[in-house]
């Protein structure tokens, strides 16, 4: 690779895709830490409740990561030990799909005044309507907005996780193709990259 290209690509590590995520500055209260008016808590954070982080610049808060396409957990930098500390929402369990910040900002405009759960709720709706479609004898029928922020969150990809803990939900399903009834599902083999090969390549 190196002769061909000049350098050799490494492919990033979970802890990797974590540091590239949109950093905000929060404290850590006794009840978690509160972003976009959800709520993270955890065991977790119990070492950091209520505690400086040391970092003056930011008023002694603490480095939080978010996915905009994944609300589900949040990433606080320990800046004592080092690595990253992974924190769930407290209100996970209300919302069957995974949804981004799309979602969430939709619900809170419909809804300015309404509580977190009821966010929640209200996000699921949305989500559970998407993936039936809409009832042509209600009257109640989405809007197209409503439909449009429906179908970008569910193209959105999730984050791989950068723990080892599983993400406490409910069993995924397996993937789809992976079996085919009693038989195993078929297997594509995929070409061998040559590196002299590409070079020898007109450009």
């Amino acid at each position: 690779m190196a002769e061909a290209a000049g350098y050799v690509p490494v492919a990033l590590t979970a802890d990797d895709y974590v540091e590239l995520l949109p950093a905000r500055w929060h404290a850590v209260n006794a009840y978690g830490i509160k972003v976009n008016r959800r709520t993270y808590d955890g065991q977790e954070l119990n070492p950091f409740r209520q505690h400086p982080s040391g970092v003056k610049e930011h008023n002694n808060r603490w480095e939080v990561h978010s996915d905009p396409y994944d609300i589900s957990r949040i990433w606080v930098r320990d800046h004592w030990n080092g690595g990253w500390v992974t924190v769930f929402w407290t209100q996970l369990h209300r919302v069957a799909a995974p949804f981004g910040e799309m979602a969430w900002d939709h619900a809170r405009a419909r809804q300015p005044a309404a509580t977190e759960a009821e966010l929640a709720d209200a996000v699921d709706s949305l989500l559970r309507r998407a993936g039936t479609g809409p009832d042509v004898a209600s009257p109640a029928r989405q809007d197209r907005r409503s439909r449009r922020v429906a179908a970008r969150t569910r193209a959105a990809q999730k984050l791989p996780a950068s723990q080892d803990g599983a993400r406490p939900c409910d069993d995924e399903a397996p993937p789809a193709g992976s079996l085919d009834g009693d038989g195993l599902a078929e297997v594509i083999p995929m070409p061998i990259f040559d590196p002299f090969a590409e070079a020898d390549k007109p450009w």
